[in-house]
C-alpha cells in the first residue's frame, strides 16, 4: 500500500483542525471537563496497553543505539524513554487536576461605562488552532492536549518519535473519549507520522495555525524561530541565573543551588550561571563545588577567581573546575554543566545578568529585603524568584495546574504558559443606538425617511 505523502497527510489534519475551531469554541465548560475526566479514566484503564507499547519504544531506542561505545549514554537514553505505572498515574492525576481548574473562557477582565452610555468589557476567548512540537515525554503530551482542550483551543500535537507507539496508544484513548462526548473531529490531534518532515511542515503551516509552541532543546527552538510563519507562544529559551548575595544563610543557599541544577539538569529552568558575592565565596563555594562535581557529577566552569579558589583540587585527586570561556556566560546548558562567577557586589551581579541574556529565570538568595525587592524590580526575566529554587518556575508551582512551556519572550505572556496564557481577549460592547458623529445622514432626512411611519 502506497503511503500518503507527509504534506498531504498534514494538510488533511490541519483542514480538519481549522473546521473544528468554531464548534469546539462553542462547547460548554462542563462538557470540556467531562471530556478530560473521561480521558483520565480511559488512560487509567489502558495502563497495560500503554506500558506494553512503551516497552516496544524502549526496545527500538536500544536497537537504534547498537554499537555506541558510551554505554552510559545508551543507558540514559533508554531510561529517558521508559515509562512506569507511576508515570501513567501521573498522567491521570494531571488530567483530573486540569479538569478541576476554573474555566478561563468568558471571564470578564475589565468593564467600564462610557459617557455616551456604551458598556465596554474585555472577555477571555480561545486563541484558535495551536500547534505543538515536542521532544519531551508523554506527560508533557497530556499537559499540552489537556490545557488546550480546557481553554477551548484546537491542538495539533507532534511528539518525539522516541515515543511513537506510546503516543499512538494514548491518542487512541483520547480520540475514543473525544468522539463519545461530542468533541469535533480534529480538535484534539496527535500527528502519528514519525518523519522529521512532519514536524517541519507543521512549523511552516502559517495559514492553518494561529500559534506554535516548541518544547525541547536548543536545536528545536532554533528551527522553530527560523522557520515558523506564525506567533511563537513559548520557546523555553534564555539563561537561568542564581545570585547569592553577601548577606545570606549558607545552608539555604547551598540547597537552592543544588536543587536548581541537580533536580532536573535537562529542564529549561535548570541553573546555568551561578553568581556569588565574593565576600561569601570562600565559605560557600568550597564545599558546594565539591558536592556538585563528585556527588552530583555536574561539570563546573568557573571564572578565574573560582578556578583559583579551587586550584588545589587536582592535587587532592578531585575533579577540577574548568576555566569558563566568554561564550559560556551566554549558554543555556540544559544538561549537567553550569558556570560560576564571583562578583564584587550586588550591582555587578545586576550588570552581568543584564549583559548576558535574555534571562529565562532569575533567583536571588539573600536575607536583605531591600536587595530582594531591588532585584525583582530591576532584573528583566520571564520569572524572578526570591529565596526559592529556579525549578519552581512552572505552572504547577504557581497554581496553574500545568503549563505547556516557559516563555522568556516579551510578547503575549512571560513565565509559565498555563490556561489563561492560552487565551486572548476580545472586546464586547453593549449599546443602545449610539453613533459615531458627525453622522453622514442629516437628522431631518433621518426623521423623514428612516423613521417614517408606514
Amino acid at each position: 500500500m502506497v503511503e500518503v505523502p507527509v504534506k498531504l497527510y498534514l494538510d488533511k489534519l490541519l483542514k480538519l483542525a481549522r473546521e473544528a475551531v468554531r464548534p469546539f469554541s462553542l462547547m460548554t465548560g462542563p462538557a470540556r471537563d467531562k471530556a478530560l475526566r473521561g480521558m483520565a479514566a480511559a488512560i487509567a484503564e489502558a495502563e497495560e496497553e500503554i506500558l506494553a507499547a512503551n516497552e516496544k519504544d524502549v526496545d527500538a531506542v536500544g536497537k537504534s543505539m547498537t554499537g555506541y561505545e558510551n554505554r552510559e549514554r545508551v543507558r540514559d537514553a533508554v531510561a529517558r524513554v521508559r515509562m512506569t505505572a507511576d508515570d501513567v498515574k501521573a498522567m491521570v492525576d494531571r488530567l483530573h487536576r486540569i479538569a478541576d481548574l476554573p474555566d478561563p473562557l468568558g471571564e470578564v477582565l475589565g468593564r467600564h461605562d462610557e459617557p455616551n452610555g456604551l458598556q465596554v468589557s474585555r472577555v477571555r476567548v480561545p486563541i484558535g488552532v495551536i500547534g505543538i512540537v515536542s521532544e519531551l515525554a508523554p506527560l508533557e503530551t497530556i499537559d499540552a492536549l489537556a490545557l488546550c482542550l480546557k481553554s477551548g483551543n484546537v491542538c495539533v500535537f507532534r511528539g518525539s518519535p522516541d515515543w511513537t507507539l506510546t503516543q499512538q496508544t494514548i491518542a487512541a484513548c483520547l480520540s475514543k473519549v473525544a468522539a463519545e462526548v461530542g468533541i469535533p473531529p480534529g480538535a484534539c490531534t496527535i500527528i502519528e507520522r514519525p518523519e522529521k518532515e512532519a514536524a517541519l511542515e507543521l512549523i511552516k503551516s502559517g495559514k492553518a495555525l494561529d500559534a506554535i509552541i516548541p518544547r525541547g532543546g536548543a536545536g528545536l527552538r532554533k528551527v522553530v524561530q527560523e522557520q515558523a510563519k506564525m506567533p511563537i507562544l513559548s520557546h523555553d529559551g534564555g539563561i537561568t541565573h542564581v545570585y547569592i548575595d553577601g548577606d545570606v544563610d549558607i545552608p539555604l543557599a547551598q540547597n537552592i543551588v543544588v536543587n536548581s541544577k541537580v533536580q532536573q539538569p535537562l529542564a529549561a529552568n535548570s541553573l546555568d550561571t551561578l553568581l556569588v558575592h565574593q565576600g561569601i565565596a570562600r565559605p560557600l563555594l568550597s564545599a558546594l563545588i565539591l558536592r556538585l562535581l563528585d556527588e552530583f557529577k555536574i561539570d563546573v566552569l568557573g571564572c578565574p577567581k573560582t578556578v583559583a579558589l579551587m586550584g588545589q583540587m587536582l592535587m587532592t585527586g578531585h575533579k577540577a573546575v574548568k576555566p569558563a570561556q566568554d561564550a559560556d556566560w551566554n549558554r543555556q546548558f540544559q544538561g549537567p554543566t553550569m558556570a560560576i562567577k564571583m562578583v564584587p557586589g550586588f550591582d555587578d551581579a545586576l550588570a552581568h545578568i543584564a549583559q548576558h541574556g535574555p534571562s529565562h529565570t532569575c533567583v536571588i538568595v539573600t536575607k536583605s529585603y531591600e536587595s530582594a525587592m531591588r532585584f525583582t524590580r530591576e532584573v528583566d526575566a520571564g520569572s524572578v524568584l526570591v529565596n526559592a529554587s529556579s525549578r519552581l518556575n512552572a505552572g504547577d508551582s504557581f497554581g496553574f495546574g500545568a503549563d505547556v512551556g516557559l516563555s522568556s519572550s516579551r510578547h503575549h505572556a512571560r513565565g509559565p504558559i498555563g490556561l489563561t496564557q492560552l487565551t486572548c481577549e476580545k472586546y464586547v460592547v453593549l449599546g443602545s443606538g449610539q453613533l459615531r458623529h458627525p453622522h453622514p445622514v442629516p437628522l431631518a432626512y433621518e426623521d423623514a425617511i428612516m423613521l417614517k411611519r408606514p
